[in-house]
């Protein structure tokens, strides 16, 4: 049988495994007030078509119940999960990095 071809590579089965670590917008605690923004956490299950993240601080649910096992599902397509941007390391350039570890 003739394989049919194609223009892009097909996207991965899954986008997310256990383990990795993720940010997730939600209503969390954050000294003590609780806010609405993006909160660092880990999978910890991934199904076709939900991945559940796991905080080490209290979170909620949007009508403001306070999740016991800090765990919240998000579809796998959601906006509101990502993983964590990258940032750049404070004080020292990137040039200067790549010079130190040659030394």
């Amino acid at each position: 049988m003739a394989q049919a071809p194609f223009m892009k590579a097909p996207e991965p089965e899954q986008k997310y495994e256990v383990g990795d670590v993720v940010e997730v917008f939600c209503d969390h605690e954050k000294g003590g007030q609780r806010i609405r923004g993006w909160l660092k956490g880990i999978v910890v299950q991934v199904d076709p078509k939900m991945v559940a993240v796991q905080f080490r601080s209290n979170v909620f649910l949007t009508d403001g119940w306070m999740v016991p096992d800090h765990i919240l599902w998000f579809p796998v397509n959601s906006s509101h999960i990502r993983f964590p941007e990258k940032r750049a390391t404070r004080g020292v350039p990137q040039g200067e990095l790549n010079s130190q570890k040659e030394e």
